[in-house]
């Protein structure tokens, strides 16, 4: 895999002017919760920035709430970075799945949640909604290409795709303008490439959303190959006909080895619900190293998982890693992990939770020393 680092962006810069150093890894909040945790829960993993799920939000929460509280980070008592989605994947697992749950045409989604309940999403209700979160990167609303479509159905949800990217752009510049939102002060906007493993639709639809312009690209659609491997050839097409300073966002992307290869890809934001899903069941990320500074991303295997199901854990003095410095292991045995799962009290999640966050956000700090060691500026640049 060819290396390529076109990504000439350093941090992402908050609306309240903080600056993130890049790489960012966001943890799916989806209903502006991450499971188990609170928001100081989330700020001790160091963790900077959350996703939150706009269609969700949208059906289950409402504007009437958002707007009285000012946005979603209030509404949460979160002080870190926001990324709202758009609610495109929803159109895929909900609508796409099920024809009974909704329709697509060019004009909007509509979805029935329920038997009596109908939701008209339009790309332009999707921005405004995201802009009443008040959050620091907006997503365009975008048609999921289905893994299963061909060539033909895959170029139909790429041309849906810029003619919503369009409509979305003109619609979030009509808001900033009158809002008084200017490049410092407004939110970034994100378009989303589509076209399946087609890499000629990969290319159009890159270029021609270029043309529309946005701060940052997202690679968009099911990132696994059929024969269950990561697509880095479609992370490549995209980056190579990026232009440099756009974010590059991996959506969706969150297995560690897969966010160093496509760090290496130059994109620099990610997301998933992986570290917080496998933690509630069992399933702990640990950096194959002694301590925190031995930690090695370049190596093969850097990384391994630990579930404290196993008897020999039942008694075992050990933390989960001596790698890590989160709550979990700086204060608790495996022993004690085990115990607090065999008899399923809600604190080894919070805790699991807390370990695999925290084992996220110093693979960004390591993806970070080591980019700047290889350019050459191991220190920090701000």
């Amino acid at each position: 895999m060819e290396k390529i680092n076109n990504n000439g962006l350093k941090f992402f810069k908050t609306k309240n002017g903080t600056k993130l150093p890049l790489p960012v890894f966001f943890p799916d909040a989806t209903r502006a919760v991450l499971k188990t945790l609170d928001s100081a829960d989330i700020e001790d993993t160091k963790t900077p920035g959350i996703l939150v799920n706009t269609y969700h939000l949208y059906n289950e929460l409402g504007s009437r709430v958002i707007k009285k509280f000012g946005g979603i980070c209030k509404f949460m008592s979160w002080n870190g970075a926001v990324i709202s989605d758009s609610g495109g994947f929803q159109i895929m697992t909900l609508v796409k799945a099920n024809k009974r749950f909704g329709a697509i045409t060019d004009e909007a989604v509509v979805f029935r949640p329920t038997a009596k309940k109908k939701i008209i999403f339009t790309p332009e209700e999707s921005i405004r909604f995201q802009m009443e979160l008040n959050t620091d990167m907006v997503v365009v609303l975008d048609e999921f290409t289905d893994p299963k479509s061909d060539e033909k159905k895959a170029c139909q949800s790429v041309e849906r795709t810029i003619l919503w990217a369009k409509r979305s752009k003109k619609y979030f510049e009509e808001i900033c303008g009158k809002k008084g939102l200017d490049e410092k002060n407004r939110p970034y906007l994100l378009g989303i490439v589509q076209g399946g493993e087609f890499l000629n639709l990969r290319v159009e639809c890159t270029q021609r959303l270029v043309e529309i312009g946005f701060d940052g690209l997202g690679y968009g659609g099911w990132p696994i190959t059929s024969q269950g491997k990561f697509n880095y050839e479609v992370a490549q097409t995209i980056a190579k006909n990026t232009p440099e300073k756009y974010f590059l966002y991996g959506l969706g992307v969150g297995k560690p080895d897969e966010i160093v290869g496509c760090n290496d890809l130059g994109y620099s934001v990610f997301d998933c619900v992986l570290p917080t899903r496998d933690a509630r069941h069992r399933r702990l990320y640990v950096y194959n190293a002694d301590s925190i500074d031995d930690i090695n991303i370049r190596q093969a295997k850097f990384y391994s998982y630990f579930t404290p199901d196993k008897e020999r854990y039942y008694s075992d003095s050990e933390p989960v890693s001596r790698a890590c410095d989160c709550l979990l292991c700086a204060r608790y045995s495996r022993a004690y992990l085990a115990h607090l799962f065999r008899i399923q009290d809600v604190s080894a999640l919070r805790l699991a939770t807390i370990h695999n966050l925290r084992f996220y956000s110093l693979l960004m700090e390591k993806l970070f020393y080591c980019h700047s060691r290889e350019s050459g500026n191991p220190s920090l640049i701000g």
